[in-house]
């Protein structure tokens, strides 16, 4: 009876957050969501308000300045965030799940007191920076190199496609230290704004999270401490490797909102829509559409809050959550696109929210691990031990 308690609790705290959440949705991002795509404006007041609910520390203890609270309220908030506006939920999340919680997961005491305050607080947005130019999934070949300078390192290179790489304060950055294709020879730095030798470089012009910023960071003889290194030199993958373990749960959630906001508005249209003097809703055609998205969304969000159940148990996260965000982001794409065919042509403009969810629900599949990607890192964990029989002959 204590678990079922705990339970129904757990549910109103849940519901409680998501109503908060989609309060702050409907006041501080419809009103201005689609300016933002248009102008490709990435609204920086806005992260700050959201600090201010808590929402930019949500897995950062409360002694640290945080929320303190775990990986299912997490979900809903980024979840319940991207319904509105995938560009400020993903955003959210690479703030959060990334440069926060590496930061959180691998810093010393002295680190965290410096810098976590304020990236909870929402008076800092961090970036993070593995992907390069020719690096993406391949990143042990990564060409952004740091030499050591008696107590500093000289960091020279290029990173691409870092969330924050310009409005950023703190970004955290992985560099190679060691040689090529050395697993332990990648180190991670944390790196502020305004250091000599840091500059943004271009920003991208994407199809869709178009309010999400997106840039080049260059590194130009930028000296680092070596009090700037979290955890140890030469550690650097093995922690990016953990750190997008929970990343990818991020990318589920960010899908599973896209996909519950494409949702919403086709079941609302379809039951307005009239054709044949009747709602569009109870042609069959558009009906099974409906039976189909929902039942979609209910598979990931499961698969979801599973992933996100073994985080804070410490089961497999590795395999759970690539299997949240594959699967997740993948029908992300399909309901968006659904929902587009249920809107018509209407679909097809910019006076219906659903052609922005269809935009901005691609990069799922791409960010933090393409599909492809997901789908290797799946297949390694089910294959991991066990040994293949030969045929018999």
């Amino acid at each position: 009876m204590q678990e079922i308690n705990q339970q129904q609790l757990s549910t109103e705290e849940l519901q409680f957050i998501e109503d908060a959440a989609q309060q702050f949705a409907d006041t501080h991002i419809r009103p201005q969501f689609m300016e933002w795509d248009e102008s490709q404006e990435f609204p920086r007041e806005v992260f700050t308000k959201m600090g201010e609910l808590g929402f930019m520390g949500v897995l950062v203890p409360e002694e640290y300045g945080g929320s303190g609270l775990g990986y299912q309220e997490y979900i809903t908030i980024v979840a319940t965030i991207a319904k509105t506006c995938g560009s400020i939920g993903l955003s959210l999340a690479a703030h959060n799940s990334l440069c926060t919680n590496h930061i959180l997961t691998f810093g010393n005491e002295e680190q965290k007191q410096k810098y976590l305050p304020k990236l909870a607080s929402g008076e800092h947005i961090g970036a993070w920076g593995l992907t390069e130019a020719n690096t993406g999934s391949d990143a042990m070949r990564m060409k952004c190199v740091a030499v050591k300078d008696g107590d500093h390192y000289v960091l020279n290179g290029t990173k691409n496609w870092i969330t924050h790489g310009k409005s950023g304060e703190v970004a955290v950055v992985l560099a190679r230290t060691g040689e090529l294709l050395d697993s332990h020879g990648i180190t991670t730095f944390v790196i502020e704004k305004g250091t000599h030798g840091f500059s943004a470089g271009k920003k991208e012009n994407k199809l869709g999270m178009r309010a999400s910023e997106t840039c080049e960071m260059v590194f130009d003889n930028c000296r680092i401490h070596k009090d700037q290194i979290l955890g140890k030199e030469g550690e650097g993958f093995i922690q990016a490797m953990k750190i997008l373990d929970g990343g990818r749960i991020s990318i589920a959630a960010l899908s599973l909102g896209i996909a519950k906001g494409a949702y919403e508005a086709s079941v609302k249209y379809a039951q307005e829509r009239e054709q044949f003097g009747k709602p569009i809703a109870r042609f069959q055609a558009i009906s099974f559409k409906l039976a189909d998205m929902a039942t979609k969304i209910t598979a990931a969000e499961l698969l979801t809050r599973q992933a996100a159940h073994a985080k804070a148990t410490g089961g497999n996260v590795t395999k759970l959550g690539a299997q949240a965000k594959y699967y997740a982001s993948e029908i992300c794409v399909e309901i968006s696109t659904d929902a587009v065919q249920v809107f018509g042509g209407y679909g097809y403009t910019k006076d219906f929210p659903v052609e922005k969810f269809y935009r901005d629900s691609k990069l799922c599949t791409i960010g933090e691990g393409t599909s492809e990607i997901q789908k290797l890192v799946i297949s390694r964990e089910i294959l991991k031990g066990k040994r293949i029989k030969q045929p018999i002959i």
